[in-house]
């Protein structure tokens, strides 16, 4: 089963064509092809050849009526559908130094990521030759972040298709795009709170803040640690996680203040990669899921 769709692919092409790249580079499309398939064992699709190298040759170089990018529909070579392994293959030759320059390779390996991570690939950089980089794909395993279930579970019921893509945001753009996980991570908190506010009809402006919210939120829970008593050493402990769990919601805001995406940054200034990314939806699903799975047991 191939896990990279339909989708990513057609995703893959059209920017290929939007960006008016030609997939042969500096080659011949006999001779790019030749890289990756045997072209003589591959059938022709015009009567008067005997392989894809005859048609091939006719109708791109003799006649040249074939699109210039036929190669990505052509059911003979599977880009569009066959293994994985394939395309990314495929993809790998277009941005090898034999093909082109090494500043062009970068900025497409860069488009390339953009649609693979959403699968879980990437194309890196394996080795060098001559001192040029060879590239190679690798599969990235992309773990559901933990909590996230029990969000979708909680939440799900009251706006599922805002949540879902909420969810499904920040799972894909952990890799692909770490500022847009970060905001979305802080949106998720907001939502959260939101929500178990209006489930309890306690109000709220429309323009409070994170931190407004979740205090709010955890008085409405009675979370706050006036609201433990006993003087036991779990009692201390609990007290102080529950003094410690007001600070996430700040964190993750100034975060995404400064790297997330709902702000406008001085040009070239630089993010924070997906390590960063993944502190911080781990951070925010953990107060989610604390918050609502407290909610969902006082509801009990």
């Amino acid at each position: 089963m191939n896990r990279i769709t339909e989708i990513t692919r057609r995703g893959i092409f059209d920017a290929i064509v939007a960006a008016n790249i030609g997939w042969a580079g500096r080659l011949s499309e006999t001779d790019f092809l030749s890289r990756i398939f045997n072209l003589k064992l591959i059938p022709s699709t015009d009567s008067r050849f005997s392989d894809a190298a005859g048609d091939i040759w006719q109708h791109r170089v003799n006649n040249n009526d074939w699109d210039d990018n036929w190669i990505f529909y052509d059911d003979r070579f599977g880009l569009m559908d066959g293994e994985d392994d394939l395309l990314l293959r495929f993809l790998c030759e277009m941005i090898h130094p034999v093909v082109r320059s090494d500043s062009e390779s970068q900025s497409i390996c860069q488009i390339f990521n953009q649609y693979l991570h959403n699968d879980g690939f990437e194309i890196v950089e394996k080795m060098r030759l001559s001192g040029k980089p060879v590239y190679s794909a690798r599969y990235i395993w992309i773990t559901a972040t933990p909590g996230i279930r029990a969000v979708k579970e909680v939440l799900g019921g009251t706006d599922p298709g805002y949540i879902t893509n909420q969810i499904t945001r920040m799972e894909t753009a952990v890799n692909a795009d770490p500022g847009l996980a970060i905001g979305t991570a802080k949106e998720l908190i907001e939502t959260c709170c939101r929500t178990i506010l209006k489930e309890r009809g306690v109000k709220c402006s429309d323009t409070a803040e994170i931190t407004d919210l979740v205090k709010l939120t955890a008085r409405t829970l009675a979370l706050t640690p006036d609201d433990v008593s006993g003087k036991s050493k779990a009692e201390e402990v609990i007290k102080r996680l529950l003094s410690n769990l007001g600070s996430i919601a700040p964190g993750v805001a100034e975060l995404r203040n400064l790297y997330g995406t709902g702000h406008g940054k001085v040009a070239g200034a630089q993010g924070l990669d997906s390590r960063h990314a993944k502190l911080a939806v781990g951070a925010a699903a953990t107060l989610a899921v604390f918050l609502v799975e407290t909610y969902n047991a006082k509801v009990v």
